[in-house]
């Protein structure tokens, strides 16, 4: 299912122009207009699925799969040192556009990005509570 008013389903669908690396019938891969790095690519599904809570299990696993094989080529052809695999979910989140993609940034030594977080300390005692809020 299509969703209208969605740009990124009128992209994968071919109805807006891209500079598309990869299609199949069920995916488009294109070049992100406001790339984080040389590179960067999302992985778009021709369905329209909201965020990762809406998107069917094999869809999903498709998706990491291709994003596995295009951070392959994206790397070998553009000598990456590295890279990123990003899927963010709703706005706290980061996610602007309200169709599933996955970010695929190449990563090159001194390229001024920074995808990371300040890590937290939680007690052993407060990771034990999280585990239980999430495992009962």
């Amino acid at each position: 299912m299509r969703k209208d008013d969605c740009i990124f389903c009128k992209i994968a669908n071919g109805e807006i122009p891209s500079k598309t690396i990869y299609e199949d019938e069920e995916f488009r891969v294109i070049l992100d207009l406001g790339p984080a790095t040389k590179g960067h690519a999302l992985i778009l599904p021709k369905e329209h699925f909201q965020n990762i809570y809406e998107i069917p299990q094999e869809t999903a696993a498709k998706a990491m799969i291709l994003a596995k094989k295009m951070a392959t080529l994206i790397t070998e052809k553009l000598h990456a040192d590295g890279f990123n695999i990003v899927q963010n979910n709703n706005e706290v989140a980061g996610q602007t556009v309200f169709h599933f993609h996955m970010h695929l940034i190449p990563r090159y030594e001194g390229d001024g990005q920074n995808i990371n977080w300040i890590p937290g300390e939680p007690t052993q005692e407060e990771l034990e509570k999280i585990k239980d809020e999430i495992t009962k």
